[in-house]
């Protein structure tokens, strides 16, 4: 279980932390069109500013591939920040230097800086030590509260670690604490559902889950390279065919613990406005597509989810971003919603079908981070959570 230190057990006051978020959020016409991830930092902000601490935030952007991009700069979040916490963020436009140097020691308890993006150095995803030491040396002490950079072994979550006492933000602990559940000490019934596009970007979740879990509900363009395995003709709709020795492999793991798709929603094209109709998974006609599971699946894995105590999902059930093939993923939404269980939703369209639905108040966890959570499940170390100070 969770066993790092966190900013309740470091004392604060008087103290400069270098913290690590994730406000790796869309920007839209120079402004935070989504600032979930903002919010998501706020606890651990509060609390620190509470306890005397000044705080010198640092995050990535976007990809800007190593060098600075204006329409990756972190400015707009330091204003939505700003209002968000009714007090000043100061912006420094470069991370390291003698100008950013100065900046942070000049900061008070209570103040805050913002640097620029950090991917705007290639130092950063090299790890690079000595841009580790010069990030490091703005702080006293470092807090990692990105869970969803925590899969990457970078400058900004990793290399600094190894300069500073490094505890975790209360987003990190959270998140490690639910997913943490799912491996260490589940509650049963588990039920797990996955999807997506692919399985090749899953394998290792899959193996992993069905150590553990009773049921795994495959939905998505997942779901098409386990029905090819059962040598169903899948028309056109994706298939990983490198996968479906794999698939065939897993299949005779599962036995009857996998639920797969039994009727689809197909089109004639990969289009919002194609025309679809609903078919068994036996009787996909040449030239068309799955692109939601159909309702008679529905109802077999709102079953399955009923009274489920832990239920863990990652991925869409569907062509989500297309209304006509979005109402798959919203009744697993709703119905994961309602299971009564603990409920932990990962991944971005996932987490967008629970918002969408109005539902995040009734899930237990929705998980910031994609990757991070999946290399997490998988039962992989990650390199920014190893590197913080145990208990």
């Amino acid at each position: 279980m969770f066993n790092k230190k966190t900013v309740r057990e470091v004392d604060l006051k008087g103290r400069r932390a270098l913290v690590r978020v994730d406000f790796n959020v869309p920007l839209k016409d120079g402004k935070v069109s989504d600032d979930t991830r903002i919010q998501a930092a706020l606890p651990t902000i509060h609390y620190m500013l509470e306890h005397g601490a000044a705080i010198i935030l640092c995050s990535h952007l976007g990809r800007p591939k190593g060098k600075p991009t204006p329409e990756f700069s972190l400015k707009p979040v330091a204003d939505h920040l700003a209002s968000l916490l009714g007090r000043a963020v100061a912006f420094a436009p470069v991370c390291i230097g003698p100008e950013t140097k100065a900046a942070a020691q000049a900061l008070k308890p209570g103040d805050i800086l913002l640097l620029e993006n950090t991917r705007f150095y290639k130092e950063e995803e090299a790890n690079d030590p000595a841009f580790s030491a010069e990030l490091a040396s703005l702080g006293d002490l470092f807090v990692n509260d990105a869970f969803g950079s925590a899969h990457r072994a970078h400058a900004s979550t990793e290399g600094v670690a190894h300069h500073l006492p490094s505890v975790a933000g209360f987003l990190m602990e959270r998140e490690l604490t639910y997913l943490g559940k799912a491996l260490a000490a589940p509650e049963h019934p588990f039920v797990a559902i996955l999807g997506g596009a692919k399985i090749s970007d899953k394998i290792g979740v899959v193996e992993s889950l069905l150590e553990q879990a009773d049921r795994l509900l495959v939905g998505g363009g997942m779901a098409n390279t386990f029905l090819a395995a059962k040598g169903l003709s899948m028309g056109d709709s994706l298939v990983e065919a490198e996968s479906v020795q794999t698939a065939t492999a897993l299949l005779t793991r599962t036995g009857d613990r996998m639920l797969l798709p039994t009727d689809v929603v197909i089109a004639d094209a990969f289009e919002a406005e194609a025309k679809h109709k609903v078919v068994g998974v036996e009787a996909i006609p040449a030239g068309w597509r799955a692109l939601d599971i159909g309702p008679k699946t529905v109802k077999a894995f709102t079953r399955a989810l009923r009274g489920a105590k832990l239920v863990v999902w990652n991925g869409p059930m569907g062509v989500f971003e297309f209304p006509a093939f979005a109402a798959g993923t919203q009744a697993v939404a709703k119905a994961v919603a309602g299971c009564g269980g603990t409920t932990v939703v990962g991944g971005g369209d996932s987490v967008a079908a629970i918002k969408d639905a109005g539902l995040s108040d009734r899930i237990s966890h929705v998980s910031t981070g994609g990757g991070a959570s999946l290399e997490f499940l998988e039962g992989k170390t990650l390199p920014g959570v190893a590197a913080l100070q145990d208990k």
